[in-house]
């Protein structure tokens, strides 16, 4: 996991390693500035000599600003280090995302990646910064202060030998009891994204029904959970102020009481004790920068480990060793194929269809029969547990993902488009089309109702395609699948928002297109009934093959199917 994190430093590693040597500048000075204040008041401002008083004073003065340079560019370094190192981790992470299958995907859910591309990020983004700079200035300053505190007195040395076991024991108990609510709250950060994203997904749908005080409710509940189990954890991390305050006070109260002794009986002087006091303050402020790190490398370990695990998830669908790029048509034969999603048992068993290229095939079926399953097999969006899927001929596990996808165009059930111009998302399915091309491929999929908008192609479309209806979304999404020029065209219930009169003119026009495979799932028989060849699902099972008039004359499913739609029945289910 750390060796995958530290290469996403790359190019910024000059910054990074730099930024310890600035700081361990910084503490050089800072433990010299002490020294040469015993220096100022004892031989300069008790002896009463101007002269020393102006030379160490300019001496001070030097290291100050050697202090505050170091400790400026160290800022900037490290600001520079972090912030790129999270840059490439994000790229990397994206990157690693957009190569998971479906199967992926589902295993690590949308929000929870959110989460990691964010919260994650940048706490370990944090984490970093703090241990470029913080991770070698304190121990450096407890080291050095401490070697000061020893050399000026062994006696009152033993003061704070005593006080820091005092101090650690302290802060690790705080720390161990506040991690396991630090921990905690990425998992609520997780479930926060979770009900946001499905609110602003379906808002259409909660106003609908008036539920937005129950999603307030819901929002409210997640929102307070993080809040509680974030008041637990600064609860508990609140104690470290007053136990840091009453250790270094206690110190302060004591190293006061003994050094006056000390200075009266002649064996300190005021300078030296002055001096001393400032060293007991940085160790122990350093001990307190250290277990400022352990709680944040302990809050970013957790997110270090929901990053790691994108970078372990194994994409399921890969191209093979030496993949075929050529497909020679659009044929598709299931050669008993079994499927299923996840652990989960069969939703599609012993699966064996031949699908001529260039033949027009309808799917019909009930909910959770299997239809967008099937079809989700051709491209390879997944892989089949057992048995083959062939295109042209070939299985498709032989195939270049690139060539494969892009020769089997799908328009999913639920339409997609992304914020862009409408010829921006036109160019999804070849980027080199031509504007005639687009037009041509508009007119097929019934979607001249561009002409009519602001533009025309140029015409901007919000995401998810939120200032246009759901017909008009689809019939985008159809044209963006036409204009790739595939061989085969897959339409997962694309026409189920448009009329009847606008589908059949759709039908018409799919047609006309010799030579590509056309497989189209449909939930109204009318949609599907010129088809070469139709297929009936009945529980993940291929019930029926044939024609409109050989289905209708002997299969029973199919039967019903008919007379309940031309009965005004209601087959027109969600699948």
């Amino acid at each position: 996991m750390i060796k995958k994190l530290a290469s996403c430093i790359r190019e910024y590693r000059w910054f990074a390693a730099v930024t310890p040597l600035l700081m361990l500048g910084e503490v050089y000075f800072e433990i010299m500035i002490p020294y040469y204040m015993a220096d100022l008041i004892d031989l300069g401002i008790e002896a009463g000599n101007m002269a020393e008083i102006e030379s160490i004073g300019l001496r001070l003065a030097v290291m100050a600003v050697c202090s505050m340079a170091c400790g400026s560019l160290a800022a900037v370094t490290a600001a520079r280090a972090s912030a790129g190192f999270a840059s490439n981790l994000r790229s990397d992470m994206f990157s690693r995302i957009q190569r998971f299958s479906f199967a992926n995907i589902d295993h690590i859910s949308g929000s929870g990646l959110v989460t990691r591309l964010t919260t994650d990020v940048t706490n370990v983004q944090m984490a970093f910064g703090m241990l470029l700079r913080m991770a070698f200035r304190a121990p450096a300053t407890m080291i050095f202060a401490g070697m000061m505190v020893y050399r000026i007195n062994r006696q009152l040395a033993g003061v704070i030998l005593a006080a820091l076991p005092v101090l650690a024991v302290g802060m690790v108990l705080i720390i161990t009891g506040a991690f396991k609510w630090f921990r905690r709250m990425f998992d609520l950060y997780d479930k926060l994204n979770s009900v946001v994203q499905e609110n602003i997904r379906g808002i259409k749908v909660v106003k609908a029904f008036v539920r937005e005080r129950d999603e307030i409710g819901k929002f409210t509940g997640v929102a307070n959970d993080v809040y509680n189990t974030n008041m637990k954890a600064e609860t508990i991390m609140a104690f470290m102020s007053p136990l840091m305050n009453t250790v270094l006070y206690g110190c302060m109260l004591v190293i006061s009481w003994l050094g006056a002794k000390l200075i009266v009986s002649g064996a300190l002087t005021t300078g030296l004790l002055m001096s001393f006091i400032n060293y007991v303050m940085q160790v122990l402020m350093s001990l307190m920068m250290l277990s400022g790190i352990i709680v944040m490398i302990t809050m970013s370990g957790a997110a270090a480990k929901r990053i790691a695990e994108v970078f372990d998830e194994v994409p399921e669908i890969v191209d093979c060793e030496d993949p075929v790029f050529e497909i020679a048509d659009g044929s598709v034969r299931f050669e008993d194929v079994s499927f299923g999603y996840g652990s989960g048992a069969d939703c599609l068993s012993d699966i064996n269809l031949d699908i001529p290229a260039g033949s027009t095939v309808g799917i019909i079926g009930g909910t959770g029969s299997g239809k967008t399953s099937l079809v989700q097999l051709i491209p390879r969006l997944y892989d089949a547990r057992s048995g083959r899927v062939l295109v042209g001929g070939t299985d498709v596990r032989e195939l270049d993902l690139t060539a494969l996808r892009k020769s089997a165009a799908m328009v999913l059930q639920k339409n997609v488009l992304f914020s862009g111009t409408v010829e921006d998302n036109l160019r999804w399915g070849r980027e080199d089309a031509t504007e005639e091309e687009m037009w041509e491929a508009l007119d097929a999929a019934q979607a001249g109702f561009v002409r009519g908008f602001e533009g025309g192609l140029d015409y901007w479309i919000e995401q998810g395609g939120g200032n246009v209806s759901g017909g008009q979304r689809q019939r985008l999404c159809i044209a963006r699948a036409l204009i790739a020029q595939p061989k085969i065209l897959i339409l997962d219930d694309s026409t189920s928002a448009v009329d009847t009169h606008t589908e059949s003119l759709i039908r018409e026009k799919l047609s006309s297109l010799s030579g590509m495979t056309k497989i189209i799932i449909a939930q109204r028989i009318s949609s599907v009934q010129d088809a070469d060849m139709i297929v009936v699902l009945d529980d993940g099972k291929i019930n029926g093959v044939g024609t409109h008039e050989e289905l209708l004359a002997g299969n029973e499913i199919y039967r019903e199917v008919y007379e309940s739609q031309n009965k005004g029945g209601d087959f027109d289910e969600p699948h």
